[in-house]
């Protein structure tokens, strides 16, 4: 041993070599050490224990880590949720905004079903065969007057309130009934009962919007709707029997009933009024094939001048009672139209018109020259019926044809007999035209 070491250039030397070299292995041995014991912490799999210990920690670290992407995706999906939502929102606004509303109080000469729901009446053909080819409730051969309105407002034709199914209120409602008269008591849906089903309307549509509900009518509409009457026909007519002097005083009730109605609206907020008179009722074949002496109180187109006069002094009451309430309601728009000039016009310009037989009625029983008999409805099998598209103003010795009516109502539409000279559409702000046949 000693030689070898000797051999070595001497012991010292050696052992010192041996001494580096044993330092330097264990400081490589502990930092490979060091980098498993590392490796092993940084991809050993998370403990199962679900307990509060270091495991759990490190598991939830890692599973919050896992969870960052997701948790943005979640943030970013409810931030385009929220903003749909806010865009849908807006849009809906702004649809309300621009929807036409009307609310319409009346009796036949608007009545868009309403008698044949609550009564339970089955009207027959050939109603409603001039437009939509199938009775709608309407007593006439089409369209009403009100109907043509809502065409010229781009809006569908009113719903009535009584009409369980198939009713759409987003533009309003039709409280008109057919026979209904301004004078309360005369008839079950007298104006004051229309009135009071507005109210019963109007209050269940803010109670349903308060509970976070649909309703088919938000405040700013009924603040920004279009309040139309079209009534007191009946309440004339069933005076007309009188001497003329008894007509005249029964009158300004009836006018004061409308006033009522409309005040009452003006303060649930009503504030745009389209108030219609009523027409030459003298004109109508019902009450020219009523027996009488002579001709005597005929005018020279024909028409009673007893009823027309009557008339007339009826539109005159309600066109001054509407100057009142403008004086009145200094934030409200009152236009008055006079019907009856409307009206007359048809019978005493007929070839203008293209109109043959203007107090003939279209579908009646007798022939000329009115075709009506008081006993026999229009709907009975035996009718004399006109030819389809033959121009009539009367339709049943009462109500007007299709073709009258949208006549009357492009005069009406014109601004021309308004008082003031306001045409309807200034009144609103038209929506998209939507299919208005029912």
């Amino acid at each position: 041993m000693a030689s070898a070491m000797n051999a070595g250039g001497g012991g010292g030397g050696v052992l010192k070599k041996m001494g580096l070299f044993r330092v330097q292995y264990y400081c490589v041995m502990g930092a490979v050490a060091a980098a498993v014991v590392l490796v092993t912490v940084r991809y050993m799999p998370a403990p199962t224990d679900t307990g509060g210990g270091a495991g759990s920690t490190v598991r939830a670290s890692s599973s919050s880590t896992a969870a960052a992407p997701g948790g943005e995706e979640e943030r970013g999906e409810n931030v385009w949720s929220a903003g749909e939502e806010r865009r849908k929102k807006a849009a809906s606004a702004s649809a309300s905004a621009q929807r036409v509303v009307v609310f319409n109080f009346g009796d036949s000469n608007s009545d868009t079903g309403g008698v044949a729901a609550v009564m339970g009446i089955h009207i027959a053909p050939p109603e409603g065969r001039a437009y939509f080819h199938h009775p709608t409730g309407r007593l006439s051969d089409g369209r009403v007057i009100l109907d043509f309105i809502c065409e010229s407002l781009n809006t569908h034709h009113l719903s009535p309130y009584m009409k369980p199914l198939g009713s759409d209120y987003s533009n309003g409602v039709n409280f008109a009934i057919a026979g209904s008269t301004a004078t309360p008591g005369d008839t079950r849906f007298s104006l004051d009962v229309q009135l009071d089903q507005f109210l019963f309307f109007k209050e269940r549509c803010l109670e349903s919007i308060e509970r976070g509900e649909d309703a088919p009518i938000d405040k700013k509409g009924f603040e920004s709707a279009l309040y139309t009457m079209d009534i007191g026909h009946n309440d004339v007519t069933g005076v007309l029997y009188l001497p003329y002097d008894k007509i005249l005083a029964k009158l300004p009730p009836m006018v004061a009933e409308i006033k009522k109605a409309i005040e009452s609206l003006h303060k649930n907020g009503a504030r745009k009024f389209w108030i219609h008179g009523t027409g030459a009722l003298g004109c109508l074949p019902q009450k020219l094939a009523m027996p009488r002496d002579d001709d005597s109180d005929l005018d020279e187109h024909g028409c009673i001048t007893k009823f027309n006069d009557a008339a007339k002094k009826f539109n005159a009451l309600l066109s001054e009672t509407c100057d009142d309430l403008r004086l009145q309601m200094t934030d409200s728009t009152i236009v008055f139209v006079d019907m009856f000039a409307v009206k007359y016009d048809l019978v005493a310009n007929h070839t203008k018109y293209g109109i043959e037989k203007p107090l003939m009625t279209c579908c009646g029983h007798g022939g000329p020259p009115y075709n009506y008999d008081p006993k026999r409805s229009c709907m009975t099998s035996d009718m004399d019926l006109c030819e389809l598209g033959a121009k009539f103003i009367s339709w049943d010795g009462v109500h007007f044809t299709d073709a009258a009516n949208g006549m009357v109502a492009a005069k009406v539409l014109s601004g021309e007999f308004s008082i003031p000279r306001i045409k309807l559409t200034g009144l609103v702000t038209p929506a998209k035209p939507k299919d208005s046949r029912l």
